[in-house]
């Protein structure tokens, strides 16, 4: 349960923007303790918001050092963004693990670890948070405890909410060599268990299985969707590759038994990325973006299907092709404005040359589109928002001769780089038809360098394991927020965007998000129209942080930062408000 580093940063206060009837308003200069590595925004009330501020602490002292834990303090600041708290919470967690903070209803919860290496056990612990003085308000109690069959096996576990995030859901693994095991637990606001733990174990291997979704609906039944593998030979003799080749969404009851499996080639079509939902009257919502071949390179078109929940039954189907009319202009080819755009250094367009001969190939919409976000309408649909998405991550690594005595060296240097692509827009009405559908081109280009836990050189990485954290990027991707009868989103974008509204346009990228402008893109719900603004410039601001964003009722709290190249850092808390 580790979360990604960040430098942390900068902060502007009362400056107030306004577009149409939406407003921000950012806070005073956030005085960050020293050594902290980053800053989120966990959850907000009617009496202010809380931060979640990273930092690493002590574990134990030895002769010749220590050992150091990752922990948090947890900062709330008022509805006019001033501090009103905050607590580290070391001398609590003293001999446990920092997991996360977590808001249910209308508590907020601390979750620590401890693992035993003698029983080979991981115990997992919770605490209420008096949100009005930041203190525990009595001692950790264990909600969950994971044993280890071996004492190679890993243990993944996932804090995550039910269907309608009134109860608290604990999903973990515990893989072996040749076994995939899921349990869930779920507790209620006072951290009470509601039923006897699910377990599940399905007969895959270990490597050939990844789980990318869990769904625990209302009456308590289990839809796992899980990505399935192959091992497929190389072009080098002796050289074998896991490459995917179906998905397998099965229905589980309360007792963990399986009750249903859905097809999921269905009339030719092949599924690549999926997203399952429960609506409020319990059918369950399948969207799905197929091929029309096993192995095609390409997304052909979106599928939606209504399914019956006890006995996994389709009740309706309904597709559209999307093709490449569809798509932003030839991004293969630079246009004037790119070839004399000074943002791009050589080291750039290296990487942009070797990224477009990894690009697909044919005509179609990209493969690697993944759903981001649906909301419900009160006409009893559902929007559906998705993304083209892909994470690539090079690691450079030089080495130097020792001189005059010395020792030689070699060193690495690791760039995570995030391509935050096309939206997507789709209206799926109340008989599971799709409406309207929308596509706004955008072409985002985030590096971070550092250390990175993923495995990959030199090579793409979907990230849509489930139990992978989602903490970067940390200025690309898009953050939304519903209104009457209204979706906006909020993304960084390049100024010179603005015009840019319709399928088949030119997007051009944006890397300097310092320079960049903060747009709101507002969407129709029941015509699907679009209409786009600029709502600041982050040149102005701290470097605001969309995606990242915490939304209660009409208003989105997030975290703006921008870094100096001389002298230090800020970072500020921005309030957006839709009136």
């Amino acid at each position: 349960m580790k979360r990604a580093y960040l430098t942390l940063c900068l902060a502007i206060s009362g400056i107030v923007t306004h577009a149409q009837k939406t407003s921000i308003k950012w806070g005073e200069e956030f005085k960050l303790r020293k050594g902290s590595t980053d800053l989120e925004v966990i959850h907000a009330d009617n009496s202010g918001v809380y931060l979640q501020e990273s930092h690493m602490a002590i574990k134990a002292y030895f002769v010749i050092g220590a050992s150091f834990r990752e922990s948090a303090a947890l900062v709330k600041v008022d509805k006019n963004l001033t501090e009103v708290y905050r607590n580290d919470f070391n001398k609590e967690l003293r001999g446990k693990e920092f997991v996360q903070f977590f808001p249910c209803e209308d508590k907020l919860f601390l979750f620590s670890s401890d693992y035993s290496r003698r029983d080979r056990t991981l115990a997992l612990y919770a605490s209420a948070v008096n949100k009005n003085t930041g203190e525990l308000t009595g001692e950790f109690r264990e909600v969950a405890t994971f044993q280890k069959d071996e004492k190679g096996d890993d243990i993944d576990f996932k804090i995550d909410y039910n269907t309608d995030s009134s109860k608290i859901l604990i999903v973990s693994s515990v893989k072996g060599t040749e076994n995939n095991e899921y349990k869930i637990q779920e507790l209620d606001k006072n951290l009470r268990a509601t039923a006897k733990p699910i377990s599940i174990r399905n007969e895959f291997e270990r490597k050939k299985y990844q789980l990318e979704d869990v769904l625990y609906t209302s009456d308590r039944k289990v839809v796992l969707v899980g990505r399935v593998y192959e091992y497929e030979e190389g072009k080098k003799k002796k050289e074998k590759f896991l490459d995917f080749t179906n998905y397998n969404i099965r229905i589980y009851d309360e007792k963990g038994k399986q009750q249903s499996e859905l097809n999921t080639s269905f009339n030719g079509r092949w599924l690549f990325s999926t997203k399952l939902v429960q609506e409020r009257n319990k059918d369950l919502v399948l969207a799905a973006f197929y091929s029309n071949t096993k192995k095609g390179k390409t997304i052909d078109g979106l599928l939606v299907q209504r399914i019956h929940v006890n006995d996994g039954k389709v009740i309706s189907t309904s597709e559209k092709q999307i093709n490449n009319s569809l798509l932003s202009g030839d991004t293969d080819k630079a246009d004037k404005d790119e070839a004399d755009d000074k943002e791009e250094s050589r080291e750039d367009r290296k990487m942009r040359e070797e990224l477009n001969k990894m690009k697909e190939e044919g005509e179609g919409f990209s493969r690697n589109m993944q759903f981001r976000k649906i909301f419900y309408t009160v006409d009893n649909g559902l929007v559906i928002l998705a993304e083209r998405y892909r994470h690539y991550v090079r690691t450079y690594t030089s080495y130097s001769t020792g001189v005059n005595g010395l020792s030689s060296q070699r060193s690495s240097t690791t760039y995570s780089t995030y391509l935050s692509g096309d939206l997507m827009m789709c209206k799926i009405d109340n008989a599971g038809n799709i409406g309207w559908l929308q596509i706004l081109p955008k072409d985002q280009y985030e590096e971070i360098q550092g250390a990175t836990s993923t495995s990959y050189v030199n090579s793409f990485s979907f990230g849509m394991h489930y139990f992978m954290e989602g903490n970067r990027p940390f200025y690309s991707g898009f953050g939304a927020l519903q209104t009457a009868g209204t979706i906006q989103l909020l993304f960084n974008d390049h100024p010179k965007n603005a015009g840019v509204t319709q399928a088949g346009q030119k997007a051009k990228t944006v890397r300097g998000f310092g320079k960049s402008d903060c747009y709101i893109l507002s969407i129709d719900e029941t015509s699907g129209k679009l209409s786009r603004k600029v709502f600041f410039s982050n040149s102005d601001v701290p470097t605001a942080m969309p995606r990242l964003g915490s939304i209660i009722g009409n208003d989105m709290y997030l975290v703006g930062k921008s870094d100096k190249t001389f002298g230090k850092s800020k970072v500020a808390i921005a309030k957006i408000s839709v009136k």
